[in-house]
This record gives C-alpha cells, sequence and structure tokens, in this order.
C-alpha cells in the first residue's frame, strides 16, 4: 500500500508546486488562473512567512504530490489544495484532508469549488463537508463545528 503524509511546505517544494498549478488540464478543473514563476514565487514566499496560514506538503510514496493549506477569508476559515494531474484518481486527496483535518481544528470551515469539478466535490464530501452554498460558477462547501 502507498504511503500519504503531510509535512511542512519547504522552499524546493515550490518549484514543484510551481509546475503542477501551470497544467491547463488543472487549470480548468479548478477554474483558477496559473502565475507566472516571479508571481508565483513571490505568492508562496508570502505564504510561507504568514503564521496565520497553515500549510503543508502532500508526499505519496516520499514525492511531493501537491498542498493542502487553511486561510482566513473574510470571516471565514477557509481550505485549498492542488495536487499535480499525476496524482489524481488514487484516493491521495482524500488521505491527505482527513489527516490535514487534524491539524486544523476550526470550525466551521469552508471551501469553494469549481461546480463542474465533481472529483474536488467528492473528496471534500468523503471528509464530511456539505454544499452550503453557491456562487454563479461555484460551490461552498463547509465542514460543520460538531465533525
Amino acid at each position: 500500500m502507498s504511503a500519504i503524509s503531510l509535512r511542512d511546505v519547504t522552499q524546493n517544494d515550490l518549484p514543484v508546486f510551481f509546475e503542477h498549478q501551470i497544467d491547463p488540464y488543472a487549470i480548468q478543473m479548478a477554474a483558477f488562473p496559473a502565475r507566472s514563476r516571479a508571481a508565483f514565487m513571490a505568492y508562496w514566499n508570502k505564504l510561507l512567512n504568514d503564521e496565520t496560514i497553515l500549510k503543508k506538503s502532500i508526499l505519496f510514496d516520499g514525492q511531493v504530490a501537491g498542498n493542502i493549506m487553511s486561510f482566513g477569508r473574510s470571516a471565514e476559515r477557509d481550505i485549498g489544495y492542488w495536487l499535480g494531474r499525476q496524482y489524481w484518481g488514487k484516493g491521495i486527496a482524500s488521505k491527505a484532508l482527513a489527516e490535514f483535518l487534524m491539524h486544523e481544528k476550526t470550525r466551521p470551515l469552508y471551501a469553494h469549488v469549481a461546480k463542474h469539478n465533481s472529483a474536488s466535490i467528492r473528496v471534500l464530501e468523503k471528509c464530511g463537508f456539505s454544499i452550503s452554498g453557491e456562487e454563479s460558477d461555484e460551490f461552498i462547501l463547509s465542514l460543520s463545528a460538531d465533525k
């Protein structure tokens, strides 16, 4: 069985994350535009220095498969994750999210997901999130205080 684990993000993870976020199909699925290398590195360096953001690298058999984080957004605490496409469909995101939720204790916790991204919606639902709202192009899922 393959090992999935989380660890703190390091500078060495950033080039892998950059490659994940420029994948055209991943961009379409997430409905989130890619950043240039300079903008991406600046963004992540800001994240690394922000102690209010809980951020972890997702490892699959010791390789960086993606990242997961929680952050403040308006008056709510949100979660987001990104996996390299070669890691999709293997249960990695669900297992990583379940483990991450043991570190992130804030409830309710929210996720904003493109309506067409049924795989990501399913990952969140497997971990106890449910659709609690919607905007024109995304569903808002939440994890209640009792989960």
